[in-house]
């Protein structure tokens, strides 16, 4: 028995297989499809599985061929592109609730703080490929996902970065001296604290993977661990005093909040 993929949006499996289950009774192909809808049937196919999100030019053409009367074609008001993986959407739910958030990175610059150019390198070059419209819809999400960072009443906001997460280039060189200028302006907010842990003060709890600590308004504590296709965010007490544990030992060895204006000052100056 298969098993329906938890990143993709029900609404899209949802749509997909009725698409399918008129085309069978309808007795039409995916071939035929295809050429009404200008598709190719790989595609169709994608659709029908809800891989890719049912289009309306798919949905009304499936509805004329199958003689749907309108049941197919009303699907698109109820379809949409997500503006976040499902594997991060509770967490995104949450972050937007929180009234502090302490974000540890290994590899990457936080979303929160990165500039369009850096988030749409990342996020172009995503595998498996991301379709363009899904690309724009997700660079646009993690840039209003910013006005966090100006929100009143403020929120007390945390970032440690591990050096390696500092020297990749991503977007080129010009794009990655922006996004380094722009962590020098984001750490000087009032309700900013931005350190950098460097290679010579690195310690094993610092090479587990990245974490973000939050509170909500609530005063509800919660952690949130994300790998390449697994994600985690829980309020169980132990695993937040376990990450609140690692955390607070990679600040220790991190350097202060001067010092890493100045060691990004320095990577600025030699590009």
């Amino acid at each position: 028995m298969s098993v329906p993929n938890p990143a993709v949006p029900p609404a899209w499996r949802y749509a997909g297989d009725q698409l399918k289950r008129w085309r069978l009774k309808a007795g039409v192909t995916r071939e035929e499809l295809g050429r009404a809808a200008r598709y190719s049937p790989d595609t169709i196919k994608a659709m029908e599985q809800g891989v890719r999100m049912p289009t309306p030019q798919l949905l009304d053409a499936a509805d004329a061929l199958c003689q749907a009367e309108g049941l197919l074609s009303a699907a698109a008001g109820y379809l949409r592109r997500e503006k976040f993986p499902a594997r991060a959407q509770d967490f995104m739910q949450r972050e937007r609730e929180a009234r502090s958030l302490w974000w540890y990175e290994v590899a990457l610059i936080p979303g929160l703080l990165q500039t369009e150019d850096h988030a749409r390198a990342l996020i172009g070059n995503h595998c498996p490929t991301l379709d363009e419209g899904t690309v724009e819809e997700r660079v646009a999400a993690r840039l209003e996902r910013q006005s966090l960072l100006y929100g009143s009443p403020p929120v007390n906001l945390s970032f440690v970065l591990f050096e390696a997460a500092l020297r990749c280039e991503w977007g080129g060189r010009e794009a990655h001296r922006e996004q380094l200028v722009r962590l020098l302006a984001m750490g000087e907010l009032r309700n900013v604290s931005l350190q950098v842990l460097p290679f010579e003060r690195v310690i094993p709890a610092a090479v587990l993977g990245p974490m973000v600590l939050l509170e909500t308004r609530e005063h509800e504590r919660l952690a949130f661990t994300e790998g390449p296709s697994v994600s985690q965010l829980t309020a169980d007490p132990e695993v937040v005093s376990s990450h609140t544990e690692r955390l607070s030992m990679i600040r220790a060895e991190s350097l202060g909040a001067e010092e890493s204006a100045l060691f990004i000052k320095r990577m600025v100056d030699q590009l």
